[in-house]
């Protein structure tokens, strides 16, 4: 089975602190972060709500809600915060050549 890469975006167009959302096709929306430098790569859609989390809050590690409050840990997908209750997928990125990549299998 073959990988082909995606850019997601060039580090330099999200800064630390700063998250946006990405299409990719096969793929449900996602929300890339940069986490105090760190790029993490999520469902974009909440597991409490239908809400676009890309349309939240980032502080931290921690990826708010806009729709409830509710949060997620960005390093694991991990709910942190009610009413949010269960995980959201994370998927591996890799960051060369000044830009972060998504493998898609």
């Amino acid at each position: 089975m073959t990988q082909s890469r995606v850019l997601l975006c060039k580090v330099s167009e999200l800064p630390p602190g700063q998250m946006k959302r990405v299409d990719i096709e096969g793929h449900d929306p996602m929300v890339l972060c940069n986490a105090e430098g760190v790029f993490h790569l999520l469902d974009d859609e909440c597991t409490h709500a239908i809400a676009s989390l890309s349309e939240g809050d980032l502080e931290e590690h921690q990826l708010y809600c806009p729709l409830h409050g509710g949060s997620f840990d960005v390093r694991t997908g991990k709910a942190t915060g009610l009413p949010c209750k269960q995980a959201i997928r994370t998927f591996p990125v890799d960051v060369y050549d000044d830009g972060v990549w998504f493998s898609k299998p």
